[in-house]
């Protein structure tokens, strides 16, 4: 049988890094059960900015968010308007206001505060990361267009982006209401997948629709990365 690997994972250690970025043996389930908090909030909250993922950092007594997202100017806002109340939003979520943690010294407890940090970063070409194509797909199959023409099109827009030597979309599911679920593919150029240092992005996402789930992935390799 085959063994299936997340990509990313796969390339963890040679050619790409962590989304959250923190080491905290005594409180990991707390700042990951936050993490996961922020990402969720963040994805409902900016569905139409065009986001394609959070990383974040912590430091003593600071967190820092940095949003990659296609459509900044609606993240900003009008004179940093949205970006402030974004902040407050996500500060009320967490409870960053208050004294979030109490740190020992010399046998007395002082309070501390932790301070949150925005930071919205600009991707110029959104059809090669995976996630934003992934998204830009299952859109349109709830949109009910046809499946074959919505392959066609979204890998001729990956391959025509700067940095990208190939592609493969996949979608499975009850395509286009069917009774029976199967599975639909299209590939373009190179996509070498046991090869650690290939740098390949990679995204599954879920399309909702009137019949059923239907899965879509998406591969993006741009060349290899030493």
């Amino acid at each position: 049988m085959a063994h299936k690997v997340h990509p990313k994972i796969f390339r963890i250690k040679e050619t790409s890094d962590w989304s959250s970025r923190w080491l905290n043996k005594k409180k990991i389930p707390e700042y990951l059960e936050e993490d996961f908090r922020i990402r969720e909030f963040l994805k409902k909250r900016l569905k139409e900015a065009a986001l394609q993922g959070v990383e974040i950092e912590r430091f003593s007594g600071e967190v820092k968010i940095i949003i990659n997202s296609a459509r900044p100017g609606l993240i900003i806002g009008r004179g940093g308007e949205g970006i402030e109340k974004l902040k407050k939003d996500l500060e009320k979520i967490l409870n960053f206001g208050d004294s979030s943690f109490k740190k020992k010294l010399r046998g007395k407890k002082v309070l501390e505060q932790k301070k949150l940090k925005l930071e919205v970063r600009e991707i110029r070409e959104p059809w090669s990361m995976a996630s934003l194509a992934c998204e830009w797909i299952a859109q349109q199959i709830e949109k009910r267009i046809h499946h074959r023409r919505i392959l066609k099109r979204s890998i001729d827009k990956i391959m025509s982006s700067k940095g990208v030597e190939g592609a493969r979309i996949e979608v499975a599911g009850r395509l286009m209401g069917a009774e029976i679920a199967r599975r639909e593919w299209l590939k373009k150029g190179r996509l070498p997948r046991q090869t650690i240092r290939a740098e390949i992005d990679y995204c599954h996402c879920e399309a909702h629709c009137v019949y059923g789930v239907v899965g879509v992935k998406v591969w993006i390799y741009k060349g290899d990365k030493f």
